[in-house]
C-alpha cells in the first residue's frame, strides 16, 4: 500500500489550493479514505471522510462550505479543494486508508495560509 500526497505550497489568506493522493497497492474503490492534518504542536485531526463510493461524506467543522473532499476510483486518486484559506489552515495534510488491521499513511504535503 503507497499513499503519495501533493498539492501543497505557499498561499495568502483566502486563495484555493487542491490536495491529491495518489493510491496504490489495494483496491482503492473498496476503501473509506480520510484527509488529516497536523499544525505545529497540535494533534493529527480528521479534516474530511469519503466512503469507497463516494456516497458518504463527513466534515470537520472547521472546514465545512470551504472545503471539498473527493475521489476519483477510476485515477486511484483523492483529493481535497481547500478554498477560503485561513493561516488557521496552516498545517502538514496527510490522506490515510485503513486495511483492517493496518491505518495506512501517506507521507504528508505542507500547506502554509500566510500572506
Amino acid at each position: 500500500v503507497q499513499l503519495v500526497e501533493s498539492g501543497g505550497g505557499l498561499v495568502q489568506p483566502g486563495g484555493s489550493l487542491r490536495l491529491s493522493c495518489a493510491a496504490s497497492g489495494f483496491t482503492f474503490s473498496t476503501y473509506t479514505m480520510t484527509w488529516y492534518r497536523q499544525a505545529p504542536g497540535k494533534e493529527r485531526d480528521m479534516v474530511a471522510r469519503i466512503s469507497g463510493a463516494g456516497g458518504v461524506i463527513d466534515y470537520a467543522d472547521s472546514v465545512k462550505g470551504r472545503f471539498t473532499i473527493s475521489r476519483d476510483n477510476a485515477k486511484n486518486t483523492l483529493y481535497l479543494q481547500m478554498n477560503s484559506l485561513k493561516p488557521e489552515d496552516t498545517a502538514v495534510y496527510y490522506c490515510k486508508t485503513f486495511i483492517r488491521p493496518v491505518h495506512y499513511w501517506g507521507q504528508g504535503t505542507q500547506v502554509t495560509v500566510s500572506s
